[in-house]
């Protein structure tokens, strides 16, 4: 009898001794499990915001009639789900990260590749088209005026020869106000005097826009720029007749001197340009001395055949 109380008590001694390890086991892998879960929630949200536990994990049932399952043995169960859990969320967070990496990589690359071909955004110099009925097949450079050249002006006291000459020009007065402004700027162009030309010139193309004379003034006063040697302004007067006025009477001449002055300023092929414009644009409407003339300046431009 003693000795099966003494077995029985060794037994429940066992037990007991068995029990206890399986707890404080349970509790170690309980406590890692929080320590891994709070990493988990501190990626997936930075902000603090907590993860609110399931109430339970699902665990296999039992039939009915049997014994319910020993405590330890449930929570070991329901450990166990946890940790897989986990297992699976941690992986879903490093797969997520790697996408991630991939992503901003392949971003990179493609801003890279932007980059490389996005270049210089290049001034454009020349007009697609300028005249309304004929597109050309060469568009011509827009000359530009220097930002530190100015339109000369008249002296406010000019010496006493530059008075008499200026005296000496005959001012007309036919009656007709726009015909005379535009030919008392002639006849100062005439008389070399240049910047009083200029000056009665850009009055005439400024008061009289429509006027039948403004092709004839605008390109008066391009030749004045040029005569006086400042071939840049006479570019700017010359392309303005040729784009404003493309159907003027001197239009054409317009753009032969137009070619003539980018010569002076060695913009060869600009000049070139310039001359391929007035063939094809005007062509056969050339008179032979202007014919003759843009057949010299590109030679002069050493334009190609």
């Amino acid at each position: 009898m003693r000795l099966r109380l003494g077995i029985a008590a060794l037994l429940a001694s066992v037990s007991l001794s068995s029990t206890a390890l399986a707890q404080n086991a349970i509790d170690l892998r309980v406590g890692k499990l929080e320590k891994e879960m709070k990493a988990v929630q501190r990626t997936v949200f930075p902000q603090g915001v907590p993860v609110q536990p399931e109430s339970g994990v699902a665990v296999p049932g039992t039939a009915a009639g049997s014994p319910a399952t020993a405590p330890i043995a449930d929570l070991t169960t329901r450990v166990d789900a946890l940790e897989k859990s986990l297992a699976s969320l941690t992986g879903q967070i490093e797969q997520a990260g790697f996408r991630n990496r991939e992503q901003d990589a392949a971003i990179k690359k493609l801003e890279a590749r932007l980059a490389g071909l996005e270049g210089p955004s290049e001034a454009v110099t020349t007009p697609a088209s300028i005249l309304p009925t004929a597109k050309p097949a060469t568009p011509i450079a827009k000359p530009v005026t220097p930002a530190t050249t100015k339109p000369p002006v008249v002296a406010t006291k000019p010496d006493a020869n530059r008075k008499a000459l200026i005296a000496a020009v005959e001012i007309p007065a036919t009656g007709d106000a726009a015909e005379d402004a535009y030919s008392y700027g002639f006849r100062l162009y005439t008389a070399k005097l240049y910047p009083e030309a200029q000056t009665k010139l850009k009055e005439f193309v400024a008061k009289y826009p429509s006027h039948r004379r403004y092709s004839y003034a605008q390109n008066l006063l391009g030749r004045s720029y040029y005569d006086e040697g400042k071939p840049a302004l006479a570019s700017v007067a010359f392309y303005d007749n040729y784009q404003k006025m493309p159907k003027g009477e001197r239009a054409p001449e317009s753009l032969y001197w137009l070619g003539q002055a980018l010569t002076k300023l060695k913009k060869l092929p600009d000049a070139c340009k310039v001359y391929a414009e007035l063939g094809e644009v005007y062509g056969t409407k050339l008179g032979a001395d202007l014919s003759a003339k843009a057949k010299k300046g590109r030679a002069d431009a050493k334009c190609a055949a």
